[in-house]
């Protein structure tokens, strides 16, 4: 079977190419993929086989060979130190609630802060 790397993977439309260890490039539909797998990412390293297409050749039976290393993940804080910051967001969106409550918006200094705190917070969980 073939091998090569994903060259890109657009996971709202579905589909992307494959650059084969030869130099060709090759369709990857999202049927291909195996069943519940996260879609590829740039530059991961896959198995598969070649079918001739309407518009050229495309992958089928796609096999994850070895995943990317998350750079995030291995750069993400100890959950200890996660745990205090999530109190902390806690805390600020209480606050957010209680003004809300008395039917006023934060204003757009402190809204604009609170929405960049949440934002990292949530990519630091989700790494």
């Amino acid at each position: 079977m073939p091998t090569g790397k994903v060259k890109f993977f657009d996971a709202e439309r579905g589909f992307g190419f494959i650059s084969t260890d030869d130099g060709d490039q090759v369709f990857l539909h999202a049927s291909a993929l195996p069943e519940g797998a996260p879609a590829p990412k740039q530059g991961a390293r896959v198995e598969f086989g070649v079918a001739d297409g309407r518009k050229g050749p495309q992958a089928l039976a796609v096999k994850l060979l070895d995943p990317l290393p998350s750079v995030a993940r291995a750069q993400r804080k100890p959950a200890d130190e996660m745990a205090v910051m999530v109190e902390d967001v806690i805390k600020l969106l209480d606050a957010v609630g209680n003004q809300l409550r008395n039917g006023r918006y934060p204003d757009k200094n402190s809204a604009t802060k609170t929405a960049t705190v949440l934002r990292a917070i949530a990519d630091s969980i989700e790494a």
